[in-house]
Protein backbone atom coordinates (compact mmCIF):
# COMPACT_ATOMS: atom_id res chain seq x y z
CA UNK A 1 0.00 0.00 0.00
CA UNK A 2 0.91 3.53 -0.94
CA UNK A 3 2.76 4.83 1.91
CA UNK A 4 1.31 8.34 1.47
CA UNK A 5 -2.38 7.07 1.38
CA UNK A 6 -3.00 8.29 5.00
CA UNK A 7 -2.88 11.90 3.43
CA UNK A 8 -5.52 14.42 2.82
CA UNK A 9 -6.52 14.56 -0.71
CA UNK A 10 -6.11 18.24 -1.43
CA UNK A 11 -2.42 17.50 0.36
CA UNK A 12 -1.66 14.59 -2.00
CA UNK A 13 -2.68 16.65 -5.69
CA UNK A 14 -0.53 19.23 -4.37
CA UNK A 15 2.59 17.90 -2.67
CA UNK A 16 3.07 14.23 -3.23
CA UNK A 17 5.25 13.18 -6.21
CA UNK A 18 7.77 16.55 -5.95
CA UNK A 19 11.62 14.96 -5.87
CA UNK A 20 13.62 15.73 -3.21
CA UNK A 21 16.51 14.58 -4.50
CA UNK A 22 19.66 17.17 -5.26
CA UNK A 23 19.77 15.68 -8.99
CA UNK A 24 16.13 16.00 -10.15
CA UNK A 25 14.95 19.47 -8.62
CA UNK A 26 12.82 21.18 -10.57
CA UNK A 27 11.81 18.18 -11.77
CA UNK A 28 8.09 19.03 -12.79
CA UNK A 29 9.29 21.80 -14.68
CA UNK A 30 8.23 22.28 -18.04
CA UNK A 31 11.47 23.73 -18.96
CA UNK A 32 13.31 20.84 -17.29
CA UNK A 33 13.44 18.64 -20.79
CA UNK A 34 14.23 15.28 -21.06
CA UNK A 35 17.24 16.34 -23.36
CA UNK A 36 19.14 18.43 -20.51
CA UNK A 37 19.77 15.14 -18.26
CA UNK A 38 23.03 14.41 -16.77
CA UNK A 39 23.66 11.01 -15.36
CA UNK A 40 26.39 9.36 -13.56
CA UNK A 41 25.63 6.39 -15.02
CA UNK A 42 23.64 5.01 -17.78
CA UNK A 43 20.07 4.21 -16.42
CA UNK A 44 18.29 3.04 -19.80
CA UNK A 45 15.10 3.35 -18.03
CA UNK A 46 16.01 7.64 -18.45
CA UNK A 47 15.47 6.82 -21.97
CA UNK A 48 12.24 9.66 -22.06
CA UNK A 49 10.30 7.28 -24.23
CA UNK A 50 10.79 4.75 -21.60
CA UNK A 51 8.27 6.84 -19.07
CA UNK A 52 10.50 7.15 -16.41
CA UNK A 53 12.05 10.81 -16.78
CA UNK A 54 11.85 12.88 -13.31
CA UNK A 55 8.55 15.01 -14.09
CA UNK A 56 6.71 11.86 -15.15
CA UNK A 57 8.08 9.53 -12.31
CA UNK A 58 6.68 12.46 -9.57
CA UNK A 59 3.61 12.69 -11.30
CA UNK A 60 2.90 8.61 -11.40
CA UNK A 61 3.25 9.10 -7.41
CA UNK A 62 1.08 11.37 -7.10
CA UNK A 63 -1.47 9.47 -8.93
CA UNK A 64 -0.51 6.36 -7.09
CA UNK A 65 -1.13 8.33 -3.49
CA UNK A 66 -4.49 9.11 -5.07
CA UNK A 67 -5.50 5.70 -5.93
CA UNK A 68 -4.09 4.07 -2.69
CA UNK A 69 -1.63 1.64 -4.90
CA UNK A 70 2.27 0.97 -4.97
CA UNK A 71 2.66 2.49 -8.28
CA UNK A 72 1.46 4.17 -11.45
CA UNK A 73 2.04 4.67 -14.87
CA UNK A 74 1.49 7.36 -17.48
CA UNK A 75 0.67 7.61 -21.13
CA UNK A 76 -0.45 9.31 -24.04
CA UNK A 77 -4.08 8.96 -23.98
CA UNK A 78 -6.99 6.61 -21.86
CA UNK A 79 -6.64 4.26 -24.89
CA UNK A 80 -3.37 3.81 -24.69
CA UNK A 81 -3.47 3.30 -21.06
CA UNK A 82 -6.22 0.76 -21.81
CA UNK A 83 -4.98 -1.53 -24.95
CA UNK A 84 -1.32 -1.18 -22.64
CA UNK A 85 -3.03 -2.77 -19.83
CA UNK A 86 -4.75 -5.66 -21.49
CA UNK A 87 -1.68 -6.52 -23.30
CA UNK A 88 0.59 -7.39 -20.40
CA UNK A 89 -1.78 -9.90 -19.16
CA UNK A 90 -2.87 -11.58 -22.27
CA UNK A 91 -1.11 -13.59 -24.96
CA UNK A 92 -2.44 -15.69 -27.65
CA UNK A 93 -4.94 -18.78 -26.05
CA UNK A 94 -6.19 -16.22 -22.59
CA UNK A 95 -9.21 -15.10 -22.26
CA UNK A 96 -10.80 -11.89 -20.63
CA UNK A 97 -14.46 -11.12 -19.64
CA UNK A 98 -15.60 -7.74 -20.04
CA UNK A 99 -18.51 -6.00 -19.00
CA UNK A 100 -21.62 -5.35 -21.18
CA UNK A 101 -21.27 -1.56 -21.18
CA UNK A 102 -18.20 -0.25 -22.07
CA UNK A 103 -16.34 3.05 -23.51
CA UNK A 104 -16.98 2.32 -27.06
CA UNK A 105 -13.07 2.76 -27.89
CA UNK A 106 -12.49 -0.07 -25.59
CA UNK A 107 -14.91 -1.86 -26.63
CA UNK A 108 -14.02 -1.45 -30.67
CA UNK A 109 -10.27 -2.20 -29.68
CA UNK A 110 -11.34 -5.52 -28.28
CA UNK A 111 -13.73 -7.00 -30.92
CA UNK A 112 -11.08 -5.23 -33.51
CA UNK A 113 -7.58 -6.39 -32.58
CA UNK A 114 -8.30 -9.28 -30.01
CA UNK A 115 -8.88 -11.84 -32.79
CA UNK A 116 -5.41 -11.19 -34.70
CA UNK A 117 -3.75 -11.95 -31.22
CA UNK A 118 -5.69 -15.00 -31.17
CA UNK A 119 -6.91 -13.80 -28.03
CA UNK A 120 -10.93 -15.35 -26.64
CA UNK A 121 -13.11 -12.50 -24.97
CA UNK A 122 -16.98 -12.69 -23.47
CA UNK A 123 -18.68 -9.57 -22.83
CA UNK A 124 -21.77 -10.15 -19.81
CA UNK A 125 -25.34 -9.99 -20.42
CA UNK A 126 -25.60 -8.47 -17.94
CA UNK A 127 -23.99 -6.87 -14.51
CA UNK A 128 -24.94 -9.39 -11.80
CA UNK A 129 -21.95 -11.34 -10.99
CA UNK A 130 -23.69 -14.38 -11.54
CA UNK A 131 -23.44 -13.16 -15.33
CA UNK A 132 -19.64 -12.73 -14.92
CA UNK A 133 -19.13 -15.89 -13.13
CA UNK A 134 -21.14 -17.65 -16.10
CA UNK A 135 -18.37 -15.92 -18.38
CA UNK A 136 -15.37 -17.27 -16.88
CA UNK A 137 -13.13 -20.09 -18.53
CA UNK A 138 -10.52 -22.06 -17.54
CA UNK A 139 -8.04 -19.48 -19.66
CA UNK A 140 -9.17 -16.68 -18.33
CA UNK A 141 -6.97 -14.21 -17.24
CA UNK A 142 -8.57 -10.58 -16.78
CA UNK A 143 -11.95 -9.29 -15.42
CA UNK A 144 -12.47 -5.59 -17.02
CA UNK A 145 -15.51 -3.57 -15.68
CA UNK A 146 -16.42 -0.10 -16.17
CA UNK A 147 -18.32 1.54 -13.60
CA UNK A 148 -19.93 4.25 -13.21
CA UNK A 149 -20.01 2.99 -17.12
CA UNK A 150 -19.96 4.97 -20.42
CA UNK A 151 -22.63 6.67 -20.97
CA UNK A 152 -25.44 4.79 -19.41
CA UNK A 153 -23.98 5.48 -15.87
CA UNK A 154 -24.35 1.90 -14.65
CA UNK A 155 -22.81 0.44 -11.35
CA UNK A 156 -20.96 -2.81 -11.37
CA UNK A 157 -20.61 -4.11 -7.28
CA UNK A 158 -17.03 -4.24 -7.50
CA UNK A 159 -16.42 -6.72 -4.28
CA UNK A 160 -18.22 -8.73 -5.77
CA UNK A 161 -15.91 -9.30 -9.08
CA UNK A 162 -12.99 -8.73 -6.93
CA UNK A 163 -13.58 -11.62 -4.96
CA UNK A 164 -15.24 -13.63 -7.88
CA UNK A 165 -11.74 -13.32 -9.58
CA UNK A 166 -9.76 -14.10 -6.51
CA UNK A 167 -11.58 -17.09 -6.40
CA UNK A 168 -10.33 -18.58 -9.43
CA UNK A 169 -7.10 -16.26 -9.77
CA UNK A 170 -7.54 -13.30 -12.24
CA UNK A 171 -6.16 -10.14 -12.56
CA UNK A 172 -9.56 -7.68 -12.13
CA UNK A 173 -9.04 -4.08 -13.94
CA UNK A 174 -11.33 -1.45 -14.25
CA UNK A 175 -11.50 1.80 -15.89
CA UNK A 176 -12.02 4.72 -13.24
CA UNK A 177 -12.71 7.70 -15.67
CA UNK A 178 -15.75 8.77 -14.64
CA UNK A 179 -15.69 8.67 -10.92
CA UNK A 180 -12.12 9.75 -10.52
CA UNK A 181 -9.88 8.65 -7.42
CA UNK A 182 -12.24 11.87 -5.61
CA UNK A 183 -15.55 9.81 -5.92
CA UNK A 184 -14.00 6.32 -5.47
CA UNK A 185 -11.08 4.26 -5.23
CA UNK A 186 -11.42 0.96 -6.52
CA UNK A 187 -8.57 -0.89 -4.73
CA UNK A 188 -10.64 -0.43 -1.33
CA UNK A 189 -12.92 -3.02 -3.05
CA UNK A 190 -10.18 -5.24 -4.38
CA UNK A 191 -9.93 -4.51 -7.57
CA UNK A 192 -6.17 -4.90 -8.89
CA UNK A 193 -5.52 -2.30 -11.88
CA UNK A 194 -6.98 1.31 -12.13
CA UNK A 195 -7.14 2.88 -15.62
CA UNK A 196 -7.93 6.21 -16.52
CA UNK A 197 -8.56 8.60 -19.46
CA UNK A 198 -6.41 10.97 -17.55
CA UNK A 199 -7.72 13.91 -20.72
CA UNK A 200 -10.77 14.08 -18.15
CA UNK A 201 -11.13 14.36 -14.57
CA UNK A 202 -7.90 14.46 -13.85
CA UNK A 203 -6.94 17.03 -16.57
CA UNK A 204 -9.93 19.02 -16.03
CA UNK A 205 -9.40 21.99 -18.63
CA UNK A 206 -10.28 20.17 -21.65
CA UNK A 207 -6.85 21.25 -23.56
CA UNK A 208 -4.86 17.75 -22.88
CA UNK A 209 -4.86 14.05 -24.11
CA UNK A 210 -3.45 11.44 -21.54
CA UNK A 211 -3.96 8.00 -19.71
CA UNK A 212 -2.94 6.76 -16.53
CA UNK A 213 -2.89 3.29 -14.89
CA UNK A 214 -2.41 2.70 -11.50
CA UNK A 215 -1.71 -0.84 -9.34
CA UNK A 216 0.58 -2.37 -7.25
CA UNK A 217 4.76 -2.22 -7.98
CA UNK A 218 4.67 -5.79 -9.45
CA UNK A 219 1.69 -5.23 -12.02
CA UNK A 220 2.98 -1.94 -13.00
CA UNK A 221 6.24 -3.29 -13.73
CA UNK A 222 4.56 -5.52 -16.20
CA UNK A 223 2.69 -2.67 -18.07
CA UNK A 224 5.77 -1.00 -18.46
CA UNK A 225 7.52 -3.90 -20.06
CA UNK A 226 5.07 -3.54 -22.66
CA UNK A 227 4.75 -0.38 -22.77
CA UNK A 228 8.14 0.65 -23.30
CA UNK A 229 7.68 -1.39 -26.82
CA UNK A 230 4.33 0.14 -27.65
CA UNK A 231 5.00 3.69 -27.26
CA UNK A 232 2.28 5.77 -25.82
CA UNK A 233 4.54 8.17 -23.50
CA UNK A 234 3.20 11.09 -22.49
CA UNK A 235 5.40 14.47 -23.23
CA UNK A 236 7.46 16.49 -20.50
CA UNK A 237 5.21 19.66 -21.15
CA UNK A 238 1.96 17.78 -21.27
CA UNK A 239 3.18 15.70 -18.05
CA UNK A 240 3.56 19.19 -16.22
CA UNK A 241 0.25 20.49 -17.64
CA UNK A 242 -1.14 17.44 -15.93
CA UNK A 243 0.37 17.82 -12.80
CA UNK A 244 -0.84 20.90 -12.44
CA UNK A 245 -4.35 20.04 -12.86
CA UNK A 246 -3.94 17.36 -10.01
CA UNK A 247 -3.31 20.35 -7.81
CA UNK A 248 -7.04 21.31 -8.22
CA UNK A 249 -8.61 17.83 -8.95
CA UNK A 250 -10.68 17.85 -5.01
CA UNK A 251 -12.42 20.71 -5.38
CA UNK A 252 -13.42 20.34 -9.37
CA UNK A 253 -15.25 16.86 -9.23
CA UNK A 254 -16.56 18.05 -5.26
CA UNK A 255 -18.08 20.60 -7.01
CA UNK A 256 -18.92 18.90 -10.10
CA UNK A 257 -20.45 16.39 -8.59
CA UNK A 258 -23.01 18.40 -6.48
CA UNK A 259 -23.94 20.30 -9.49
CA UNK A 260 -24.87 17.08 -11.07
CA UNK A 261 -26.71 15.82 -8.59
CA UNK A 262 -29.12 19.04 -8.82
CA UNK A 263 -29.07 18.66 -12.42
CA UNK A 264 -30.40 15.39 -12.63
CA UNK A 265 -32.98 16.00 -9.98
CA UNK A 266 -34.00 19.13 -12.35
CA UNK A 267 -33.99 17.00 -15.36
CA UNK A 268 -36.21 13.67 -13.37
CA UNK A 269 -38.61 16.43 -12.97
CA UNK A 270 -38.81 18.20 -16.80
CA UNK A 271 -41.96 16.93 -18.83
CA UNK A 272 -39.87 17.18 -22.03
CA UNK A 273 -36.96 14.80 -20.58
CA UNK A 274 -38.07 11.06 -20.66
CA UNK A 275 -35.11 9.67 -18.92
CA UNK A 276 -32.31 10.50 -16.76
CA UNK A 277 -29.63 8.50 -16.27
CA UNK A 278 -27.17 9.23 -12.95
CA UNK A 279 -26.44 7.13 -10.31
CA UNK A 280 -27.34 9.33 -7.80
CA UNK A 281 -31.49 9.67 -8.12
CA UNK A 282 -32.91 7.39 -6.13
CA UNK A 283 -34.82 6.00 -9.12
CA UNK A 284 -31.55 4.63 -10.12
CA UNK A 285 -31.71 0.80 -10.02
CA UNK A 286 -28.01 0.75 -8.55
CA UNK A 287 -28.00 3.76 -6.29
CA UNK A 288 -27.88 1.94 -2.79
CA UNK A 289 -24.75 -0.26 -4.58
CA UNK A 290 -23.33 3.22 -6.16
CA UNK A 291 -24.21 5.33 -2.39
CA UNK A 292 -22.19 2.41 -0.65
CA UNK A 293 -19.16 2.44 -3.16
CA UNK A 294 -18.95 6.13 -3.91
CA UNK A 295 -18.13 9.09 -1.77
CA UNK A 296 -19.70 11.35 -4.42
CA UNK A 297 -22.20 10.28 -7.48
CA UNK A 298 -19.85 11.93 -10.09
CA UNK A 299 -20.26 15.11 -12.20
CA UNK A 300 -21.27 12.65 -15.66
CA UNK A 301 -25.16 11.80 -16.12
CA UNK A 302 -26.98 11.08 -19.32
CA UNK A 303 -30.64 11.71 -20.62
CA UNK A 304 -33.44 11.30 -23.10
CA UNK A 305 -35.54 13.54 -24.57
CA UNK A 306 -39.27 12.99 -24.91
CA UNK A 307 -39.65 11.74 -29.06
CA UNK A 308 -41.09 14.56 -29.53
CA UNK A 309 -38.32 16.84 -29.45
CA UNK A 310 -35.27 17.04 -31.74
CA UNK A 311 -32.42 16.09 -29.42
CA UNK A 312 -29.71 17.47 -32.46
CA UNK A 313 -31.66 20.54 -32.64
CA UNK A 314 -31.59 21.14 -28.39
CA UNK A 315 -28.02 20.47 -28.65
CA UNK A 316 -27.17 23.60 -31.16
CA UNK A 317 -29.54 25.76 -28.80
CA UNK A 318 -27.62 25.64 -25.81
CA UNK A 319 -25.65 28.89 -25.42
CA UNK A 320 -23.93 28.00 -22.04
CA UNK A 321 -23.82 24.35 -22.43
CA UNK A 322 -21.62 23.95 -25.37
CA UNK A 323 -21.67 20.31 -27.72
CA UNK A 324 -17.86 19.03 -27.10
CA UNK A 325 -16.43 15.53 -28.08
CA UNK A 326 -15.11 15.13 -24.69
CA UNK A 327 -16.04 15.49 -21.43
CA UNK A 328 -15.05 16.51 -17.33
CA UNK A 329 -13.81 19.96 -18.10
CA UNK A 330 -14.79 22.57 -15.84
CA UNK A 331 -17.44 23.71 -18.27
CA UNK A 332 -20.56 21.87 -19.07
CA UNK A 333 -20.92 20.11 -22.08
CA UNK A 334 -23.18 17.64 -23.92
CA UNK A 335 -22.35 15.19 -27.06
CA UNK A 336 -24.49 12.43 -28.83
CA UNK A 337 -22.96 8.99 -28.25
CA UNK A 338 -24.00 7.55 -30.92
CA UNK A 339 -21.91 10.05 -32.74
CA UNK A 340 -19.06 10.48 -30.93
CA UNK A 341 -17.69 7.93 -28.00
CA UNK A 342 -19.66 5.26 -29.67
CA UNK A 343 -19.72 5.86 -33.07
CA UNK A 344 -17.48 2.52 -33.80
CA UNK A 345 -20.64 0.58 -32.60
CA UNK A 346 -22.74 -0.38 -35.28
CA UNK A 347 -26.34 0.70 -33.96
CA UNK A 348 -27.41 -2.98 -33.46
CA UNK A 349 -24.65 -3.17 -30.74
CA UNK A 350 -25.53 0.06 -29.04
CA UNK A 351 -29.37 -1.07 -29.12
CA UNK A 352 -27.99 -4.11 -27.38
CA UNK A 353 -26.34 -1.78 -24.74
CA UNK A 354 -29.61 0.36 -24.71
CA UNK A 355 -27.89 3.53 -25.72
CA UNK A 356 -30.59 4.99 -28.11
CA UNK A 357 -29.64 7.40 -31.11
CA UNK A 358 -31.46 10.20 -28.92
CA UNK A 359 -29.41 9.75 -25.81
CA UNK A 360 -27.72 12.71 -24.60
CA UNK A 361 -24.43 12.61 -22.42
CA UNK A 362 -24.36 16.06 -20.21
CA UNK A 363 -21.02 16.34 -18.46
CA UNK A 364 -21.55 18.64 -15.60
CA UNK A 365 -19.08 21.63 -14.87
CA UNK A 366 -18.58 24.19 -12.03
CA UNK A 367 -21.59 27.00 -12.87
CA UNK A 368 -24.02 28.08 -10.98
CA UNK A 369 -26.64 25.47 -11.48
CA UNK A 370 -29.37 27.90 -11.93
CA UNK A 371 -27.44 29.42 -15.07
CA UNK A 372 -27.32 25.91 -16.18
CA UNK A 373 -30.73 25.26 -15.96
CA UNK A 374 -31.84 28.49 -17.37
CA UNK A 375 -29.80 27.81 -20.63
CA UNK A 376 -31.54 24.00 -20.74
CA UNK A 377 -35.21 25.70 -20.29
CA UNK A 378 -34.37 28.27 -23.06
CA UNK A 379 -32.90 25.39 -25.21
CA UNK A 380 -36.35 23.34 -24.80
CA UNK A 381 -38.22 26.38 -25.46
CA UNK A 382 -36.35 27.52 -28.47
CA UNK A 383 -36.49 23.90 -29.85
CA UNK A 384 -40.35 23.19 -29.26
CA UNK A 385 -41.31 26.70 -30.39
Amino acid sequence: MNKNTNLGINTICTHVGELKDEQFKGAISPLYMSTSYLFDSVDVKRYPRYFNTPNQEALCKKIAALEKTDDALIFGSGMAAVSTSLLAFLKQGDHVVLQETLYGGTYNFVVEEFDKFGIEYSFTKSLAIKDFEREIKSNTRVIFIETPSNPLLKIVDMNEVSLLAKKHGIITMIDNTFASPVNQTPIDFGIDIMIHSATKYMGGHSDILAGAVAASEEHVKRIWNIAKNLGGSLSDFTVWMLERSLKTLNLRVKRQSKNALKMAKYLEKNKYIDTVYYPGLKSHENYKLAKAQMKYFGGMLSFELIKEIDTMKFQRNLQLIKPSMSLAGVESTVLSPAQTSHALLSKEERDSQGIKDGLIRFSVGIEETEDLIEDIEQALYNTIK
